[in-house]
């Protein structure tokens, strides 16, 4: 398997537009995931079902996710990535329309399927996609193009949504969801050149990948790192409600800021890692750990817990951006098999982050989830420190 196989897989030109355009389908994929957590009260009324119930649309889609992502990666390898690429965005529409249709819940859970395979083959193809549309040395800030779409995601997601769930109604949510994906699905189309596929991917190139010191290396800062800020964040409402006790508009307000500091975070990190992406992951991980302790020792202080919230938005803003260029680099022509590997590690660290920050909420309070949090985040941070001598070379 060469380069050259693919004579239109020019890197020779930074393809911005193609880029943002994958910025533009992470923004309507992750809008259409976080959806429900802003809409769970009138859907649960409206399905006819609990809370609870309605909730599993959201556990649907991750676990669907982890799943589909490897699955997409091995089982699509001979198909043009473009045309891959713009059939997922298909499916964020018709989930989408799905979803905004829904005459009850297990409609509405197939919907959350299909969104599921989606979203996980997205995730497991961007890096690879991102390699493909820019040169080498300009990927980091490619990424940060791409991750900022999480970010503005995660400032609009929950209060717009809320916001058109109390005047249109729930279902225009999800319906303002599909008309972001058909945008997308027609931005794409013009944007994204052809993209034959180099080489097909399959579970022994995912494992070939995974001897590779440095994508070990990195897999193993996710771990650690996403599973203490998952444990922390899941709980970020209680812990501000009962620690610094902050209203409901308060709390509306330094979610907020947790999410445009992300949205900085996210820049700044496609700078630094450009010129250092083994430092610019160990800063975002310290920078974690920082703050997740800052709340845990001092929280109840309303502007500490104010200003830790905004800063740790930010510190995590930097980690996607760093640790997906570490891993690209360390891939070399396997993006592909370490995308899937980097996608259903992060899976694997939201959700025992959200369980074992249960557990610790339920023992000791949520401030002492960010105990847990700055301890997790600091072990990343120091085991990136003391793997200086890892190879990023492929090979």
């Amino acid at each position: 398997m060469t380069k050259s196989a693919a004579p239109t897989d020019d890197r020779s030109r930074a393809r911005w537009g193609a880029v943002v355009s994958l910025s533009l389908g992470v923004f309507g994929l992750v809008t259409a995931e976080f959806l429900p957590a802003s809409l769970l009260t009138p859907m649960s009324a409206d399905l006819g079902v609990s809370v609870g119930a309605a909730g599993q649309s959201v556990t649907t889609t991750a676990v669907v996710a982890a799943v589909a992502g490897p699955a997409i990666v091995v089982y699509t390898g001979r198909f043009d990535r473009r045309t891959v690429l713009l059939a997922l965005t298909g499916l964020l529409v018709v989930s989408s329309l799905m979803a905004g249709f829904a005459p009850n819940l297990p409609f509405l859970l197939a919907a959350r399927v299909l969104l599921g395979v989606a979203l996980g083959g997205f995730w497991a193809m961007s890096l690879a996609l991102a390699m493909r549309l820019v040169p080498g040395r300009l990927m980091p800030r490619a990424m940060a193009i791409v991750m900022s779409g999480v970010s503005i995601a995660t400032v609009c997601a929950a209060p717009v949504g809320a916001w058109i769930g109390a005047t249109l109604g729930w279902r225009y949510a999800f319906l303002l969801a599909a008309a972001v994906g058909v945008i997308t699905f027609i931005v794409q189309a013009l944007t994204v050149p052809s993209l034959p596929p180099i080489g097909t991917t399959g579970l022994d190139t995912i494992a070939r990948v995974l001897k590779r010191p440095a994508i070990r290396l990195g897999l193993a800062t996710i771990l650690l790192v996403v599973t203490g800020h998952f444990a922390g964040f899941t709980y970020i409402r209680p812990y501000l409600e009962q620690v610094p006790r902050f209203d409901v508009e308060m709390i509306t307000a330094i979610l907020l800021a947790f999410g445009v500091g992300g949205f900085f975070g996210n820049i700044a990190g496609g700078f630094l890692a450009e010129r250092n992406t083994r430092l610019s992951m160990m800063l975002a991980a310290a920078g974690i750990a920082a703050t997740a302790l800052l709340l845990a020792v001092a929280g109840v202080l309303p502007a500490i817990a104010a200003a830790a919230t905004a800063a740790w938005g930010f510190a995590f803003g930097v980690l996607p951006v760093s640790v997906q260029s570490f891993i690209s680099r360390a891939a070399g022509d396997e993006a592909e098999g370490a995308g899937a590997a980097t996608l259903t590690t992060f899976q694997i660290a939201i959700s025992t982050g959200a369980i074992l920050g249960g557990v610790i909420v339920e023992l000791q309070g949520p401030a002492g989830v960010f105990l847990f949090a700055a301890l997790a985040a600091l072990l990343g941070a120091s085991l990136v420190a003391v793997s200086r001598k890892v190879a990023l070379q492929p090979g």
